[in-house]
């Protein structure tokens, strides 16, 4: 095993850890792992990565990430919600990062924040705006770990 194959093992890994974690993009630094497969592969060190494979994940990857940021608001607009409660449900991720009960504690309480001072709504309509930010992050999170979680399948069968 090679350098560029450990960095590419190191990306997958990343790309999976990104996935869940607000801040760092999963899966473009998953796919920056199938890249540097190809390379390798050029060289003749593992089995190769083809062009077409390599381009149809760029567009897989470039397609999660514009969804990734559609899906949240999408969802907190459906539930009632005003682009405050996304902002608030995106401050209180970082807020809540470090912790798996922080990052769902801090993205309803930052949406609902949100909603009831700056949009001044009641507190029903505040949580259900919240409740839709959060299942829009919830959602947008999984198709990302999907996506990295693929690409490490990949990375791994490749290497191995």
């Amino acid at each position: 095993m090679d350098i560029l194959e450990i960095l590419a093992i190191v990306c997958g890994i990343i790309g999976i850890i990104g996935s869940v974690m607000p801040g760092l993009p999963g899966p473009p630094v998953s796919w920056v792992g199938l890249l540097l497969l190809y390379f390798a592969g050029q060289r003749g060190d593992c089995d190769p990565v083809t062009l077409k494979f390599l381009l149809i994940w760029l567009i897989i990857t470039t397609i999660v990430t514009i969804v990734d940021f559609i899906i949240p608001g999408w969802f907190a607009k459906v539930t009632g919600g005003h682009k405050a409660a996304s902002i608030g449900a995106i401050i209180g991720l970082f807020v809540g990062m470090f912790s798996p009960i922080g990052v769902i504690i801090g993205s309803i309480g930052g949406a609902f924040i949100g909603e009831f001072f700056w949009e001044e709504k009641g507190v029903w309509e505040s949580f259900k705006a919240s409740i839709g930010a959060f299942f829009g992050f919830i959602c947008s999170t999984g198709i990302k770990l999907i996506a990295a979680g693929i690409m490490m399948f990949y990375i791994l069968k490749i290497v191995l």
